[in-house]
């Protein structure tokens, strides 16, 4: 069953989402009211994609399917626009999954469940944050964050002089949440079971709690 995505704002965010989604054959609809981004907007998307209209008027969201949608996606420039969406979304047409945007961070306290939202997407907090954590990590790369940024899937490579170079991956002290995903050497993928031992130029993968981060850098 193709799942039924509706977006709620044409701009940057919304239009690369609606391409990101369209490319992994979701059902999309984007709605836009600004009459200056629709010819854009129609150029970059499918045309029947694209819906203009107001998202907080409940007869542009029905003329959108939102009655048959999954997921509502409100990424508009406005937050109180947004959490107007959302509300409208959870508590008048019963979507399952509601998301916003956050434009301003002194509003993040606003996004909750209680007015209708599910994930709260607050960028600039996000940006700010993995920022700082990949200035204190060191070499280690972040390659995903999961569960709005608590777990992370890290890369690290093992140096010559790394107290983890030569030992089995059993004698690693590595913090509770924390857990080995694989090790890539020369190309081939290794399954880090207990007698593997580690060699420099080892890349070993591992989801980490974000408490996790600093103890899991000094083990590698």
């Amino acid at each position: 069953m193709v799942m039924q995505v509706l977006i709620v704002g044409g701009g940057k965010v919304g239009t690369y989402l609606a391409s990101l989604l369209l490319e992994e054959h979701y059902h999309v609809r984007l709605i836009e009211l600004r009459e200056e981004e629709l010819q854009r907007l129609r150029r970059e998307l499918p045309a029947e994609t694209v819906i203009h209209g107001n998202g907080t008027e409940p007869d542009t969201l029905e003329a959108a399917g939102i009655a048959t949608a999954d997921v509502i996606a409100a990424v508009t420039g406005s937050d109180e626009v947004n959490l107007v969406i959302t509300n409208l979304a959870r508590f008048e047409y019963d979507v399952p999954r509601t998301i916003a945007r956050v434009n301003n961070p002194k509003n993040a306290w606003m996004f909750t469940p209680a007015m209708g939202v599910d994930v709260a997407l607050n960028q600039a907090d996000l940006m700010g944050r993995l920022i700082a954590e990949e200035m204190s990590l060191g070499d280690m790369m972040t390659l995903l964050k999961l569960r709005k940024g608590q777990f992370s899937l890290i890369e690290e490579r093992i140096a010559p002089e790394s107290p983890a170079a030569g030992k089995p991956v059993s004698e690693l002290r590595l913090p509770e949440q924390c857990s080995l995903v694989a090790v890539i050497r020369k190309g081939e993928l290794l399954i880090p079971r207990g007698d593997l031992v580690l060699r420099p130029a080892d890349e070993v993968l591992a989801l980490v709690h974000a408490s996790s981060l600093d103890a899991f850098a000094r083990q590698l």
